[in-house]
């Protein structure tokens, strides 16, 4: 079956800003697959498996981690940009590299990262040190440093979840700033929410610290779910018509996004890409309805998992693992490896330490700090 034409305000690849440092054309993969398949061999891309999301490996083996998140993102990016008619191997090449800027520990981990730049008059944002990844920190390559990677993925990386203003970001100009970045960046952060909402409920599930008659009475969306699966499958396990249920959410979020950002599209009158770029306003987004769906998932997992104590207790320890190591390659940056501690004679020392934590698994900055500080290793050791 013959692949559907892309719309005319989908990105087309031959219609690129192009690579930093000129390449020529590969004989059968175009410009957005080559850089998918750069991002998938990068070590940043495989340290992925070794980053918490949310839930650690003392709770299972079989919760989801960074890079298995990832992949579930990139899962339905592709399913979205293909309905839509937009290209699907810059929204894929999107979906697998928007985490690889995550420091250990998840979002508590760049929180904490945050808050000590910030002593620095600095800051640390995973976008833009996602962007510092695959334009410096990745060498594979003899003729280029960093993935050289098209305009538009870095554009992707810097942009798909918010705008950054011009006035505070000058080193970011080229990133057209006062524009709305392509269709294919604008699904990514939406696509982001439906997975990691559907799949930290199930990884609640399994973990043993979902109430289930909490989220009943507290997300409409998965009662009218549940009880829709029960009606049909009165004796079924309830784990599986658990899995039913956030199933049919997921369904559900993906086609409102898909079918109302058609809309709005449509609504906008936009025909190229460029006319998606002077837009106002993003114009991938949910219904009124799915987006108040959405927000009810959001706020039920923020005060009823991400807040359960035996997540927060772990997650305490952890930050504190990472904020001891951070002031102590501050005191002692000669503790670094070789390139690190070159950098750091010359450059900022805040920044070059925050670089070399924010690259860190969880399980390597556990044993910096059991060898480093004599700090015992935790359970996710």
């Amino acid at each position: 079956m013959a692949a559907m034409p892309l719309e005319s305000y989908a990105m087309d690849v031959r219609r690129s800003r192009g690579r930093r440092y000129p390449e020529a054309q590969h004989p059968y993969r175009n410009d957005y697959a080559r850089d998918r398949d750069r991002v998938v061999h990068s070590r940043a891309f495989r340290r992925l498996e070794a980053k918490t999301q949310v839930f650690t490996v003392r709770f299972s083996d079989h919760f989801r981690n960074r890079l298995t998140h990832t992949l579930e993102v990139a899962q339905i990016a592709r399913t979205v940009a293909g309905a839509l008619r937009i290209n699907t191997d810059l929204a894929e090449a999107l979906a697998l590299v928007h985490d690889i800027g995550h420091p250990p520990f998840g979002h508590a981990g760049e929180r904490q990262l945050d808050a000590r730049m910030r002593e620095h008059g600095d800051r640390f944002d995973h976008n833009l040190h996602a962007l510092r990844i695959v334009e410096q920190f990745e060498q594979r390559y003899l003729d280029f440093p960093g993935l050289n990677l098209t305009f538009e993925v870095r554009e992707g990386i810097v942009k798909h979840s918010h705008d950054y203003p011009e006035a505070e970001f000058p080193a970011l100009a080229e990133y057209l700033l006062g524009e709305r970045p392509p269709l294919e960046a604008q699904i990514i952060d939406l696509v982001d929410e439906i997975a990691y909402n559907t799949a930290d409920l199930d990884d609640a599930f399994e973990a043993h610290i979902l109430d289930f008659d909490q989220l009943r009475a507290e997300v409409p969306v998965f009662a009218k779910a549940y009880e829709d699966v029960e009606r049909r499958h009165p004796e079924g396990l309830r784990k599986l018509k658990f899995n039913e249920a956030l199933k049919h959410i997921l369904d559900r979020l993906v086609t409102d996004l898909i079918e109302n950002t058609r809309r709005q599209v449509e609504a906008s009158g936009v025909e190229t890409a460029e006319d998606v770029r002077r837009q106002e306003k993003r114009l991938v987004g949910f219904s009124a309805a799915a987006a108040g769906e959405d927000a009810s998932l959001k706020r039920f997992l923020n005060s009823r998992v991400y807040s359960h104590p035996a997540i927060a207790e772990e997650r305490g320890r952890s930050v504190a693992a990472l904020d001891a190591l951070f002031h102590f390659f501050l005191d002692h940056p000669e503790s670094m490896p070789k390139h690190y501690a070159d950098l750091a004679q010359s450059e900022p020392r805040h920044r070059i330490v925050c670089d070399y934590i924010a690259g860190m698994t969880d399980h390597f900055l556990l044993r910096q700090c059991h060898e480093l500080l004599g700090a015992p290793a935790t359970e996710q050791s």
